[in-house]
């Protein structure tokens, strides 16, 4: 008796839903849409995106790339159900590389892998990325959606982005003037920005609360809502200054490392920034976090922004010029400190006195 031969499998069969990828594309076309800017005008879909820089309006441009990700804080998006805020996140952490070069952030492309792809959570998750791009000014003009099951388990998925800015030749920072005496101020933070997080869910684990509770530090919300709070893009107020002369000598963005770590990144040899922590208050999270955890200052100050997500340094007489121009561009500054030589070879490039409002060395 002839057996009948088995089922021939499909790509479905493997887990792999084209159809749901192509549900996908059409739900974000619109979103694309909306990130146009001069030099940007093509439609997702092709085999890459494509971008004009003499439309763009550069006549001797030098092009500045970054990419990254978001890191565990997608967990707490995917625990909580909340997909909107990451892209934003993610658009952040590139762009916000972008302009401390003194690079105007022109496009972005994304790259999103889960297990299972649902057009929903993808649709959700590029809103977020599209809002990012609008407050940055630059084009969203591809990405690459990967559904991979076996290597992403249930709702698992990850972030990646890239994003490419230009800078007229010459105008590229950090300048090579940089000096004792030079001051340093500070751009408040919006929470954890996008750092962390293994450790801050570690926290959340050990204060026994879920994401949905109330946070301890914000009770009219969410913890996870409050947790998900995007990163801050300060790319459209750095840019006002620059292209005003505010003649900022550096900027850096205090994102993995925290101050020891990337203020070092934008300074000379033989220098340090000595760093007054009296002068910030951080957010309510930020105490939580060190008190829930028992998480000792300097052990805060090598993980988190602590409050403080972007750094500017200009010369001492261009200080207060500095303090009101940003002021006025929307940001919220702090003078925090000065640049002085390094106490010997091997001294600290970044020295912080005092301590945190709210904090003490014990993370109390």
């Amino acid at each position: 008796m002839a057996q009948t031969p088995p089922k021939g499998l499909t790509y479905a069969d493997a887990g792999v839903d084209i159809d749901a990828g192509n549900a996908m594309v059409d739900a974000i076309k619109p979103l694309v849409r909306a990130t146009r800017r001069p030099g940007a005008d093509g439609e997702i879909g092709g085999f890459g995106g494509l971008f004009d820089l003499k439309a763009a309006g550069f006549s001797d441009p030098i092009l500045v790339a970054a990419n990254d990700g978001v890191g565990t804080k997608v967990k707490v998006a995917i625990e909580t159900g909340i997909h909107d805020t990451v892209g934003i996140d993610l658009v952040a952490m590139c762009v916000n590389d972008l302009v401390v070069q003194g690079a105007e952030p022109l496009f972005f492309l994304d790259y999103y892998a889960t297990g299972k792809l649902d057009p929903a959570t993808g649709a959700a998750i590029v809103k977020g990325i599209a809002q990012g791009c609008r407050d940055a000014g630059c084009a969203l003009i591809g990405g690459e959606t990967a559904e991979m099951p076996g290597l992403y388990s249930g709702n698992d998925y990850d972030l990646a982005g890239f994003a490419v800015g230009a800078a007229e030749r010459g105008n590229l920072l950090p300048r090579n003037d940089i000096a004792p005496g030079d001051v340093i101020i500070g751009l408040a933070s919006s929470g954890v920005h996008s750092n962390g997080f293994s450790l801050v869910r570690r926290i959340v684990e050990r204060a026994g609360l879920g994401f949905d509770a109330p946070a301890p530090f914000a009770p009219q919300t969410s913890l996870g809502e409050a947790l998900l709070t995007p990163t801050r893009i300060y790319v459209k107020p750095l840019l006002a200054c620059l292209k005003a002369g505010l003649p900022i000598k550096a900027l850096a963005h205090i994102t993995g490392g925290g101050f020891p770590e990337n203020i070092p990144r934008v300074l000379p040899q033989e220098s340090a920034a000595h760093i007054d922590l009296n002068t910030i208050t951080p957010p309510p999270v930020f105490a939580w976090l060190a008190e829930a955890g028992g998480v000792a200052q300097a052990e805060m100050l090598r993980t988190f922004n602590c409050g403080i997500g972007m750094i500017v340094v200009v010369a001492a007489d261009s200080a207060e010029t500095a303090i009101a121009a940003l002021r006025e561009a929307g940001e919220e500054p702090v003078q925090l400190g000065v640049i002085k030589p390094q106490e010997g070879p091997d001294g600290a490039r970044v020295v912080c006195h005092g301590q945190f409002a709210g904090m003490d060395e014990r993370g109390a």
